[in-house]
C-alpha cells in the first residue's frame, strides 16, 4: 500500500506538512538536539523538525524503500539522514535520542504496543506522536467511506479506517504511551484546514492507489468509481469559487522517558 511517494504525497502528505510543524513547535524541544522520526514516510515531519527544532541530527526510518527515495530527494539538508528499518524493532541502542517523534503511523503498524515500548526505549527524553481522528476529524476520508458506504455496505464496513483504527482517539493514544512507561503523558489535538481548489484536486489523489481509501477504490469497476465520485461531488461542500473547504484534526500524544 505504502510504496510510491509521489501519490502519497498528493494525497495525504501535502495535509501532514502543515501539521508537523505545529506539531514540533508545541513539543518545545531545546535547539541542538538528535531527534528520530520513526514512520518517517516522504519526511513531512523530518522536514518540519529541521525548520522548526534546530536539531543537530535528525535520523529518519521507514519500512518503504519508495517513500524514503522521496524523502531522500525532498530533504537534502546534511543533519537528515534516512534508511529502512520497522517501528517494531528500532536498530538503535537505549536511549540514544533526545527526541523520538512519530507521525501518523502508529495505527498501520500491526503492533503499535510493541512500537511504542521501542520508542520509549531509544530515547532519554521527549516521546510524541500525531495521529489523524479518522472517525470524525479527518474530512476528506470521513466524505469518501460514507458515500462509498452507501453503494458497498458489507465491504466498507470492514475497511473504513474510522472503525478499524480504534488507536486513533485521545484515550487508547494516551494509554499506548502510559503502558510503553513514559511518564506525564498527555494528549492534545491539532486542526488545519485542507482546502481543495476544485473537486478534480479533491478527487484525483484517490487514484493513486496509495492508503486504505484509494486502495480500495482501486479494486471497484470504473463503473462503481464513477458512481462514488458523482456521489461525492453532489454532496461535498463547495464555495462560489468551486474550491472545497474542509479540515483536519490529528490527536497528539506526549510523554517522557
Amino acid at each position: 500500500m505504502w510504496q510510491t511517494g509521489d501519490a502519497y504525497e498528493s494525497y495525504i502528505g501535502r495535509w501532514s506538512r502543515r501539521v508537523a510543524p505545529v506539531f514540533v513547535r508545541r513539543l518545545g524541544v531545546p535547539a541542538s538536539r538528535r531527534w528520530l522520526d520513526v514512520g518517517c514516510g516522504t519526511g513531512a515531519l523530518t522536514s518540519a523538525v529541521l525548520e522548526a527544532g534546530a536539531p543537530a541530527e535528525v535520523v529518519g526510518v521507514d519500512p518503504s524503500e519508495g517513500f524514503l527515495k522521496t524523502a531522500r530527494a525532498s530533504v537534502p539538508d546534511p543533519r537528515a539522514s534516512f534508511s529502512v528499518a520497522d517501528a517494531r524493532e528500532l536498530p538503535f541502542p537505549d536511549d540514544h535520542f533526545d527526541v523520538v517523534v512519530s507521525g501518523l503511523v502508529l495505527n498501520f503498524v500491526p503492533d503499535p504496543a510493541r512500537a511504542a515500548a521501542e520508542i520509549a526505549r531509544v530515547t532519554r527524553g521527549v516521546a510524541a506522536a500525531y495521529l489523524w481522528d479518522l472517525a470524525e476529524g479527518m474530512q476528506l476520508i470521513r466524505h469518501f467511506w460514507e458515500a462509498a458506504a452507501e453503494l458497498d455496505p458489507a465491504k466498507v464496513a470492514e475497511l473504513d479506517e474510522g472503525r478499524r483504527f480504534t488507536l486513533c482517539r485521545p484515550e487508547p493514544l494516551g494509554r499506548l504511551w502510559t503502558d510503553a512507561g513514559l511518564t506525564g503523558v498527555s494528549v492534545d489535538e491539532i486542526k488545519v484546514p485542507t482546502v481543495f481548489t476544485d473537486f478534480d484536486d479533491y478527487w484525483q489523489p484517490f487514484l493513486g492507489a496509495q492508503g486504505p481509501a484509494p486502495a480500495y477504490l482501486a479494486t471497484l469497476p470504473e463503473a462503481r468509481r464513477d458512481q462514488i465520485r458523482e456521489l461525492l461531488r453532489s454532496r461535498l461542500p463547495t464555495s462560489p469559487d468551486g474550491s472545497i473547504p474542509l479540515s483536519a484534526r490529528a490527536w497528539v500524544v506526549r510523554g517522557t522517558a
